[in-house]
């Protein structure tokens, strides 16, 4: 392979995939926003604050330039957070050259629009750039794909070309990718998974042990699939890696930042607090409130989100809320 390769955003996803590419011998070049970062990893080959420990490709390099980062590049990997990602294209619009591939790698619903990254990509990019769409998700925890243990992911786009591209980029011992075609149900299953591994934690912090936790999870993944049909999704999207795949190990993993927001919740924490000692964003706290009102807008029933919205941004004692799902209306089970 000769691709050149930009990755916008050096947190710890971001790191992992640049590096990953970096190993398999290709020309990568990584974004970071803090230049004190990029001259660390320059010098230590090591991103201490969000990926410690992990040492970086020889070939990796590191810029703070966007301009370098993005020009000429035949593919660009998007992991900014997502509630900045508008404001990001914005800045590489006049960068892109007509046929890049845009992977997505960020999870999350823009909240003034609630718009999916491929909407925001659509609105922002010239139709030339934004018909290369991808989307990249499923169950990888950073730490455990920098380690090379073995993990599966999707790579989503219109086009099964692009995807197909994509698959071959990314696929290695290690790391393996399927392709699919539904793109909003890829995007709609990796934001709403993190809403759902909040309430998980919550659970898991007021100490309701593995049934609740089981239940959270099940009826948590109808909702994710109600919303996403509502969109047009495809239902077995919600049975795959970025529906059922990522909302396990969201909601059941250690190493889960949303997971650990929910817990200290559950713990007594307010959310401030529990956010002043994050270094990394927990996408699921601002897509709780865009999820939230997108449900309200096309009249979908979400309760398990709404409570978390509640508790998250109304200062709802948790156990009140997990009360309040337990006496709703009886009904039969469906999705």
């Amino acid at each position: 392979m000769s691709e050149r390769i930009g990755v916008i955003g050096a947190g710890s996803w971001g790191t992992t995939l640049a590096n990953l590419l970096a190993r398999k011998g290709l020309d990568v070049t990584l974004w970071a926003y803090e230049a004190e970062l990029v001259e660390e990893m320059r010098a230590t080959r090591v991103n201490s604050l969000f990926l410690p420990g992990i040492e970086l490709a020889p070939g990796l390099s590191f810029t703070n330039s966007l301009q370098e980062a993005a020009t000429g590049k035949d593919f660009l990997v998007l992991v900014s957070p997502s509630q900045v990602m508008r404001g990001v294209l914005a800045q590489l619009t006049p960068l892109l050259r007509p046929g890049v591939v845009l992977v997505n790698a960020s999870k999350g619903i823009e909240l003034d629009t609630l718009m999916t990254m491929d909407q925001v990509c659509a609105a922002v990019l010239p139709p030339e750039v934004a018909r290369c769409f991808s989307v990249l998700s499923g169950p990888s925890f950073a730490r455990e794909v920098s380690l090379e243990m073995p993990t599966a992911v999707v790579a989503a786009s219109g086009d099964p070309a692009v995807a197909a591209a994509v698959q071959r980029l990314f696929t290695t011992p290690s790391f393996r990718v399927y392709t699919n075609t539904d793109v909003v149900g890829v995007e709609i299953g990796g934001a709403l998974k993190n809403v759902i591994a909040v309430a998980a934690g919550i659970s898991d912090g007021l100490g309701l042990g593995h049934n609740t936790r089981a239940a959270l999870i099940t009826r948590g993944l109808a909702e994710m699939t109600r919303l996403g049909l509502s969109m047009g999704a495809q239902a077995e999207t919600f049975a795959g890696l970025a529906g059922m795949g990522d909302l396990v190990l969201t909601c059941t993993g250690d190493l889960s930042r949303n997971r650990t927001v929910g817990m200290k919740l559950g713990q007594g924490m307010k959310l401030a607090d529990v956010l002043g000692e994050m270094r990394m964003v927990a996408e699921g706290v601002k897509t709780a409130e865009s999820a939230y009102r997108l449900a309200r807008r096309t009249g979908v029933e979400m309760p398990i989100t709404e409570k978390v919205y509640q508790v998250l941004h109304e200062d709802k004692p948790a156990r009140q809320a997990v009360m309040e799902l337990m006496t709703r209306d009886l009904k039969a089970e469906r999705w």
